[in-house]
């Protein structure tokens, strides 16, 4: 195990996070977007709505191998980011006959967006860098620290 480890594994978090905040700052921007995409019809659709999918970094299988081999652990966990997956929830229908959008019935369909839910999920993922900025710190102090036997 090397000693930037620990480094290594609040920096894959960090990015995981600023990825969750970055997808939901896009969210909130694009609540009101009703022309975001166009379906096989030819016609517009609105935004949908993103989330990123984490999972936990397993080792692979050649860390076995070399953990069989050289007697060690090369393997370095976290997070790990699987995708950005688009919620399938149906869209908002509001009844607005001004609306550029409007169909026949006067009902516009607005992005499926919660700027509340998103809102919560960006302070959860900014809670989650928050902690992992303070292990990283913690690690780089015991580090430090370990150097400063040396002398």
């Amino acid at each position: 195990m090397s000693i930037f480890n620990t480094l290594n594994i609040s920096a894959s978090s960090l990015t995981a996070q600023r990825l969750r905040m970055d997808v939901a700052s896009s969210n909130i921007a694009n609540a009101e977007t009703t022309r975001a995409t166009i379906n096989e019809d030819g016609e517009y659709e609105p935004y949908q709505r993103k989330m990123v999918s984490l999972q936990p970094n397993t080792p692979q299988f050649k860390s076995f191998l070399h953990t069989a081999r050289y007697g060690t652990s090369s393997e370095i966990n976290g997070t790990k980011v699987n995708g950005i997956i688009t919620d399938q929830a149906p869209f908002k229908n509001v009844h607005n006959p001004t609306h550029p959008d409007a169909d026949e019935d006067g009902f516009v369909q607005y992005p499926n967006v919660d700027p509340l839910k998103e809102t919560v999920d960006m302070m959860s993922a900014t809670r989650s860098y928050e902690a992992n900025i303070t292990a990283l710190n913690a690690s780089k102090d015991m580090l430090l620290k370990a150097l400063e036997i040396g002398r």
